[in-house]
């Protein structure tokens, strides 16, 4: 693990070992790549690009490793209300102010991350940041040009037992 990661994993510790986190692991996101995979994959990103421009990395890495805690099964229709693009951003943010205390920054990351579908406008640097990474890693996990799973083997993050990842 190099430097940048382990960084990542003790600015992330209190999340990434949270068996709500780490559950995740159970829903397929895009494609075979589980919800865990992909938001470790942007929160992974967010962080190094956010230390890159000399922003706010803390938050950008909790936000985009909790911008799709929405905990259902997004392929069940009966699961969530209306549209999975619309409507998860409210749930991942109620999920995670569960979870942990937000700021108001890492509130608003996870509300705009589908920004101009999921409605909130992304109000910092890092919301907008957030928002370009996710949309970047749902390419390269659609096509098939990267599966995170590499990532989250190298971060040492083990999903709930029992959780669909490979």
């Amino acid at each position: 693990m190099n430097r940048y990661m382990r960084e990542f994993v003790t600015t992330t510790q209190e999340l990434l070992g949270s068996d709500t986190v780490r559950s995740m692991g159970q829903w397929k996101h895009h494609g075979p790549i589980s919800t865990l995979d992909h938001s470790l994959f942007v929160a992974y990103l967010s962080y190094r690009w956010a230390r890159f421009l000399h922003l706010d990395a803390r938050a950008a890495a909790r936000g985009g490793l909790l911008h799709d805690l929405y905990l259902y099964d997004s392929r069940d229709k009966s699961a969530h209300p209306g549209w999975q693009c619309f409507d998860h951003p409210r749930a991942a943010a109620q999920n995670a102010q569960t979870l942990t205390e937000l700021s108001p920054k890492e509130r608003n990351i996870i509300l705009s991350h589908m920004w101009p579908l999921g409605g909130a406008l992304p109000r910092s640097p890092e919301a907008w940041l957030v928002d370009l990474v996710d949309t970047i890693c749902a390419g390269l996990e659609v096509f098939r040009i990267y599966h995170p799973a590499k990532l989250r083997k190298r971060l040492g993050v083990v999903p709930i037992a029992g959780a669909g990842t490979a």
